[in-house]
């Protein structure tokens, strides 16, 4: 499933810090043997057949979903109904990167208690999404988007090319492409994907948000993300790459026709790809990211979610039993993925007899998800603030400015910073 990162709801964010969401109640109906109904908001497809699974084996535990929007709409209807005091889910898919805004609206409950002891079920860096750098826990990793690289494995060969295995080598294979052949590129930056940047970033060691204790530390224009954005804009400048967004119709005929001929992507690019680029089936080969140093293995992520238990749950208890077997049953995760298209979080299911077989997409590439389980195993650790959706917009508005202006793109990622910090601050947050 495409699972791009969506921009957290356009909502001001009340609350003058990351406040810890009120820890489980002791109070269990079903512990006593009583009935509990619970409410689940989510958006993955079919994810209601998983349910009927559940349901099916404990009576006493009801889950309905109830099917909702993705991204920022989802948020923005769960923050409504918290601030109106009802109709509040009891269970919520939220993207990791709003996480942070449920948090500090006290929307979302620790659940470490329940659900702690499967950190090592995930992998460490997606396991520090669900905790915002602290001991609480306010979800369970459900699906993650890990950075690879796609490539036309067709076109590699009639250009002579080498997969690169460091991003000098991308730079170098992108001036060897238009040198080639003038009419392709290698690849595009896009202005318009924050998510995007934001893993890259996450690979190259960016640490955009932490929290001590009330006080946050944003550090979007530190030297990592400078490195990278200084990388790409130079790339940009000299048109060794494209300067075209994603995701619209130039950009689909761009990946029919070959005159993209790279795809730095998340592990649910195929979906993607085979939704965009049909014609293309059976040409596409997926390696690991190039490394800023020869030698290393790391990634960024780019999408993904998780399931939290609100705090104005009925049973804590009985939601975050739920959320824990959601996203690490074999037979749930296994659905999940034949029914919902998810990459699950969990690191046996990564492994499991549903993703055995290559994307449909790749047919030749029967290591696709033996590879992906490896790269995933890399993916940095990463933080996300209260106010990403006001990055994210900085994010588009000064790199598309830049681009135009053709400027240097550390000028975007400062501007990135300084919005950040300032709407944190109008909010009540407070900014070390």
């Amino acid at each position: 499933m495409r699972s791009r990162l969506a921009a957290a709801a356009a909502v001001a964010v009340v609350g003058a810090g990351l406040v810890a969401g009120c820890s489980s109640s002791s109070d269990s109906p079903t512990e006593t043997g009583g009935r509990v109904d619970l409410t689940f908001w989510a958006w993955v497809p079919n994810i209601e057949k998983v349910v009927d699974k559940w349901n099916a084996a404990n009576p006493n535990i009801h889950v309905t979903v109830s099917k909702q929007a993705q991204g920022d709409e989802l948020v923005t209807k769960v923050l409504t109904a918290a601030k109106g005091g009802s109709g509040v889910p009891d269970l919520v898919q939220v993207e990791y990167q709003a996480l942070p805004t449920l948090v500090s609206n006290d929307v979302l409950a620790d659940i470490a208690g329940e659900v702690g002891s499967a950190k090592d079920k995930f992998a460490e860096g997606l396991w520090q999404q669900v905790t915002l750098g602290t001991q609480a826990v306010y979800a369970v990793p459900q699906d993650a988007g890990p950075m690879m690289l796609y490539y036309r494995s067709d076109l590699f060969q009639q250009l002579g090319l080498s997969v690169p295995k460091t991003w000098d080598e991308f730079a170098a294979t992108a001036r060897t492409v238009r040198q080639k052949d003038p009419k392709r590129f290698l690849t595009t930056f896009s202005a318009a994907d924050p998510g995007w940047f934001a893993g890259l970033s996450q690979q190259a060691g960016a640490k955009w948000w932490s929290i001590n204790g009330e006080t946050w530390t944003v550090a979007i224009n530190d030297p990592a993300t400078k490195k990278v954005a200084d990388y790409w804009g130079g790339l940009v400048t000299e048109g060794a790459v494209d300067d075209q967004p994603m995701y619209t119709p130039e950009w689909n005929k761009a990946l029919n026709d070959g005159t993209l001929i790279a795809w730095p992507s998340a592990v649910w690019a195929p979906g993607v790809l085979e939704g965009n680029a049909a014609s293309t089936k059976g040409k596409w080969a997926m390696a690991p990211l190039p490394q800023w140093s020869s030698g290393e293995s790391k990634t960024g992520n780019w999408g993904g979610s998780s399931t939290g238990v609100t705090d104005k749950a009925k049973d804590k208890k009985a939601a975050a039993k739920f959320a824990l077997w959601l996203n690490t049953d074999p037979d749930a995760t296994a659905q999940l993925v034949t029914e919902g298209g998810l990459y699950p979080a969990s690191r046996d299911a990564q492994a499991g007899p549903a993703l055995q077989k290559p994307p449909t997409f790749f047919p030749d590439q029967a290591d696709f998800y033996t590879q992906a389980k490896a790269i995933a195993d890399t993916a940095a650790g990463f933080t996300w603030g209260p106010n990403v959706n006001v990055a994210y917009t900085a994010y588009r508005d000064a790199f598309s400015k830049a681009i135009t202006d053709k400027a240097p793109f550390g000028g975007a990622v400062d501007q990135m910073q300084e919005a950040t910090i300032s709407d944190m601050r109008k909010n009540g947050f407070k900014v070390g």
